[in-house]
Order: C-alpha cells, then structure tokens, then sequence
C-alpha cells in the first residue's frame, strides 16, 4: 500500500504526487484559523518534476497525498548532442538522454564522466540532480594586476572548461581547478 503524506505534514523539499504527477515541496505556510471552526489551510508553493512549472495551491491540512515512484540512482554524464544529454546508470550500465529542457543549465558543471543522481519516475528518467559543488578547470583567466587588491575583495572573470564565467580571486591562473558551487555558480576555492 503506497504510503499517504497529509498536507500539514509537508515541508520544503518533500515529494508528493497529486494526480498522478510528482511535486517537490518548494515553500509551505500554514494559516490556522483563530475562530472556533475554522479549517486549517496549507499554501503549498511547489514544483511540477515533470513539466519544472512553478505554482502555488492551497489544502486542507487532513488532505493526503501518496509518496511518488521516485528513485535516484547514480549515473555519469557521458555527452551531449542534438538528441539531448546521455547518462550511463551506474546501476544498471543503461544510457539514459534527457532532452534540453529538462538538463537546463546543468551542462554548465557538467564534464565527461561527472557523477549526478538522475531522478526517476515509474523507472523513466525525468531529472536530475547536481552535487553541492563540483571542479573544473579555468580555460581562460586574464592575469591579475598588482595594485588591484586595494579593496581586499578583489576578483577577476574565468572562464571555465565548460565555458561558464565566474569571477574568482586574482590569484586564480588558467590551468587551475576550482570548486564552484552548483546552487549559486559562485567560486567555491580551489580544488
């Protein structure tokens, strides 16, 4: 029997199905009544992992929502050409492609060989998740300039092996790896 969340019971990062569609707890807020009588409702904001749409809903706190069929399993990012992204299940040795839409800027941290957790549904992959950080190689770093750190702060732009652009400390050169971090694309230190 497939395990029922109530709708009080979500919180930020929870997944749930509605209507045979699985959703990822974004934000939640509860407003309990102060009249005697009044029904406790929870505006859920949250993610469709099908589709990436973003929109809010309201619930009764007794609603219940089943658990998704949801796995993840850990895979390599192989490549990527006109027919989408390729992973290979590191489980199984299958070659999964997920189309543009669904990698989004994720190619950005990607190299040949990256380890990612692909997000399955009902066993057809439909996303997939980033480590916290991951290193890359700075392909383009213009030198830093003596006299520049005056602020303390300074930093400069890099250019990544995948061709993402952060700025780093002066002292970054090109050839260095960097941790960068895949929640914001900021430098992270040097691997």
């Amino acid at each position: 029997m497939a395990v029922l969340i109530e709708a009080i019971n979500v919180k930020k990062r929870t997944l749930f199905e509605v209507d045979n569609t699985p959703f990822s707890c974004l934000d939640v807020e509860v407003n309990t009544p102060t009249a005697r009588g009044g029904q406790t409702l929870v505006r859920v904001k949250m993610r469709n992992l099908l589709t990436n749409a973003v929109f809010e809903r309201t619930y009764k706190a007794s609603e219940r929502f089943k658990e998704p069929d949801l796995q993840q399993v850990s895979a390599s990012y192989l490549y990527s050409d006109g027919g989408g992204s390729h992973f290979l299940d590191q489980e199984s040795f299958e070659t999964h492609t997920l189309a543009e839409e669904t990698v989004g800027n994720a190619l950005e941290y990607l190299t040949e060989g990256a380890l990612v957790e692909l997000l399955k549904y009902n066993g057809n992959p439909i996303g997939l998740e980033l480590p916290p950080f991951v290193e890359l190689t700075v392909s383009e770093a213009e030198p830093g300039v003596k006299g520049d750190s005056a602020s303390g702060g300074a930093t400069k732009v890099a250019k990544l092996e995948t061709g993402l652009e952060i700025r780093v400390p002066l002292f970054i050169k090109q050839g260095e790896k960097v941790r960068v971090s895949t929640e914001s694309g900021e430098f992270g230190g040097r691997a």
